[in-house]
């Protein structure tokens, strides 16, 4: 067993230049490195040889889509996927003997990095109430506790059920049943954190709200929008299809308010060029927007798309697609013109021409794509954002057929799953019809409590039990303080988890953690190894199955532990099979197959090679709004403003990172080594607001009425920001994000536009 860290590293930071390209053989250099500091040759090698096959380990770092079968390298996986299955594959241990050194006070105090270091959980613990240690606890104990626990509450409102897209379809499932079936919709997950304005905006223009392309479509189109992505980091293997697009003619734009490796260019390890030449350019045109530009952008776009046309009627636009697919044209095109050019170059902070020249590739392209992450989605005008986006692809009928469409690029491996398996606090009466019809029992109908509300009503005592599947929703939630003190007020925390994060610190009076399988390791029920199922970004649902064997004799697998909680907290109250369920997956899928449109017949299709793609009625010609048609909307924004003195702030994360887990202080693509606490500012605001390169500041960020908050002891790194916007990375300043700071309608908090100043740090002399 490889042993643990047992200090946190010493902070000592280098910058160095930038990187002008992505991946390479340092990707895989860093990537074995990782992978053999944690587990063996061995069992790195059976990780990584069946990652992403057809009958191997799903990916658990992204939900980007794997080509189809006969077309994957025998490595299909990037240098952030070999570190993450890895991370989970490691051979170090957390024991009982772990919690007796360790209060969780002390642990309260370590770092993100340090925690995750630690190795995997291998036995239920509990934190008893006036205890600062976690102490062993059975499985039968521990589930009786929270059982016991929720049939206590008054309410079934009480309580929330969290999850992250990191659980399979069938946990995901299961977990919703359970909270129906015991009540409520408190169903909060990381979609509410981002890509819930993605839902929303694309549910109201287009009746359905996942995105409607697929890998081909990305390898045939003629021009490609990345807005607010960072592939190289984030979603690496999306470089991958974008260079097999370049190869096929495909011209791309990016939109970022800094200049990402992977977009300017890539080498890929998979192939001669990409180790031993200069590899691919990405981006042939990058627009260095202003922080929360991008809705005037396709404003702006819009309106150059309707004035051509009127220079040249009947050429521009897709008439025939307008007329009969789409509603509300008029009323947005009148509005478009009226929009103000001095007020779109401000807010984008970009020229007339460039904008111009965007307009003119737009025009010579037959099929366009628009990809967007969370850079668009956690802005304050987030949903009419992505509003505008569909109205930018209605123009030219860019919907609907091959080589075109909208593309949000979700991170978490099945945070797409989770919101088909019915995870969402306010499904629709359709799926709560079929549940009733499936299982017998009415669900409730109001709608539950999302990420944010969950907080607000846990910190006003509303809330009293917490059960977190999977995740670290302490460090991914906003407004760190606040969120802390009100998991802090319920009475029992509980998170079923692999690994040890800062959510295990954070206790309600009791605590609970209920350590589980990984997706890497074998899932032995009673009627032999199962397997489950995911769904990535591009609808297309297929196996996962573990090759390792379990870090622990102890573990129970996600669905294995809510089916056993179930049983002991309903006890009769309905005829779900709990323990059929536990034992046999496949009699779940049978179930889901019944409920969810589109996976009839599941267990079946399923395990063919490639999996299933559920229908996108966009590509049928069918919208499946009130009216019948895809929506034009008009979308009123008010710029981004920072006061004098005062810079707007993205939060984003290393590319040594996934999630709210850093797995080094480094992010070499960035130049940055050593240090995460760095506040990223353009040159020319460092000298305009006084500071010098590594000078020590507090990070204050200010909200409406004067409330603010700080972080503190971040170094000032000169960076090709965009003027007026500084960037720093999360979860080490979500600390600054105000709950209420949340975008229209969607509710996801608003990350990418936080206004701050700089103070000077003020070093203690004790």
């Amino acid at each position: 067993m490889k042993q643990p860290p047992s200090e946190e590293p010493e902070e000592s930071l280098t910058v160095t230049p930038p990187k002008k390209w992505a991946a390479g053989v340092p990707a895989v250099t860093h990537a074995l490195e990782y992978s053999l500091e944690e587990t063996s040759v061995l069992r790195a090698g059976r990780t990584l040889l069946t990652m992403n096959q057809v009958d191997g380990i799903d990916c658990p770092g992204c939900a980007w889509a794997d080509p189809s079968p006969g077309h994957r390298h025998r490595n299909e996986y990037c240098e952030n996927g070999a570190k993450h299955i890895n991370d989970e594959a490691t051979t170090r241990r957390i024991t009982a003997e772990f919690f007796r050194r360790h209060s969780v006070t002390e642990l309260g105090r370590r770092s993100d990095l340090w925690l995750n270091q630690q190795g995997r959980l291998t036995e239920p613990m509990v934190k008893r109430p006036d205890s600062d240690h976690y102490e062993p606890i059975s499985w039968h104990d521990a589930l009786g506790l929270l059982a016991g626990e929720l049939k206590a509450l008054d309410s079934p409102d009480e309580a929330v059920f969290y999850t992250s897209g990191r659980v399979s379809n069938e946990a995901a499932f299961v977990l919703q049943l359970f909270a129906r079936s015991f009540g409520t919709n408190n169903l909060p997950d990381c979609s509410n954190m981002c890509h819930e304005s993605s839902g929303f905006a694309l549910h109201e223009t287009l009746g359905t709200g996942k995105g409607t392309v697929s890998l081909e479509d990305l390898h045939h189109a003629d021009l490609i929008f990345l807005v607010g992505q960072n592939p190289g980091s984030n979603h690496p293997r999306q470089l991958s299809a974008l260079e097999h697009a370049k190869g096929n003619g495909a011209r791309i734009i990016a939109v970022n308010p800094l200049p990402e490796a992977g977009l300017l260019r890539f080498k890929n390890p998979q192939n001669v060029r990409g180790v031993a030449g200069h590899g691919v350019r990405i981006a042939d045109r990058f627009l260095h927007i202003r922080s929360g530009g991008d809705l005037a952008l396709f404003q702006g776009l819009n309106r150059l798309l309707l004035e051509a046309e009127d220079a040249r009627p009947g050429t521009v636009l897709a008439h025939d697609f307008i007329r009969s697919n789409t509603s509300g044209f008029e009323e947005f095109a009148r509005h478009v013109r009226g929009i103000a050019w001095e007020d779109v170059l401000t807010a984008t902070g970009l020229t007339r021409k460039e904008i111009e020249k965007v307009r003119d590739e737009v025009l010579r392209s037959e099929r366009v794509i628009v990809c967007w992450a969370m850079g668009v989605t956690q802005q304050r005008h987030a949903v009419p954002t992505i509003r505008e986006i569909v109205n930018f692809l209605l123009l030219r009928g860019n919907l609907g057929r091959a080589g075109a469409g909208a593309c949000p690029v979700r991170g978490h491996s099945n945070v797409q799953g989770d919101r088909t398996m019915g995870i969402w606090e306010r499904m629709p009466d359709s799926f709560l019809d079929a549940l009733q019809q499936e299982f017998g029992f009415d669900p409730p109908r109001a709608h539950g409590l999302d990420s944010v509300n969950a907080i607000r009503a846990m910190h006003e005592g509303r809330i009293k039990v917490f059960l977190g599947v999977a995740g670290n929703f302490v460090r991914a939630a906003p407004d760190s303080a606040v969120t802390e003190d009100a998991m802090r007020r319920c009475d029992l925390t509980a998170h079923i988890s692999t690994k040890l994060n800062r959510s295990h610190t954070v206790c309600g009076r009791t605590a609970l953690i209920l350590p589980t399988l990984g997706r890497t390791e074998r899932d032995i029920q009673a009627t032999g190894e199962q397997f489950v199922t995911v769904e990535n970004s591009m609808s297309e649902v297929h196996t996962s199955r573990g090759r390792l064997e379990p870090a622990s004799s102890v573990l129970l697998s996600e669905v294995a532990i809510l089916c056993r909680l179930a049983r002991r907290t309903l006890e009769g109250r309905t005829s779900i099979p709990w323990d059929t369920f536990e034992s046999d997956y496949g009699a779940i899928r049978d179930r889901i197959s019944h409920i969810v449109p589109g996976l009839h017949d599941f267990n079946r299709r399923v395990v063919r090679p490639g999996g299933i793609r559920l229908p996108n009625p966009v590509n049928e010609g069918v919208y499946p709004t009130p009216v019948g048609k895809a929506l034009f909307t008009c979308n009123a924004w008010e710029m981004s403003h920072a006061p004098e003195g005062h810079l707007l702030l993205q939060t984003l994360r290393s590319h040594d990172q996934w999630n709210t887990i850093p797995y080094t202080e480094n992010d070499r693509y960035r130049g940055i080594h050593g240090s995460r606490r760095v506040v990223l500012v353009n040159p020319q605001d460092v000298t305009r607001l006084g500071l010098e390169k590594g000078q020590r500041v507090d990070l204050v960020s200010v909200w409406d009425g004067g409330a603010e908050r700080r972080t503190e002891g971040f170094e000032v790194v000169p960076y090709p920001t965009t003027p007026g916007c500084a960037a720093a990375y999360y979860p080490e300043t979500n600390v600054l994000l105000p709950l209420d700071s949340v975008a229209e309608i969607s509710n996801q908090p608003t990350a990418k536009g936080i206004v701050v100043r700089l103070e000077p740090t003020v070093m203690s002399t004790v």
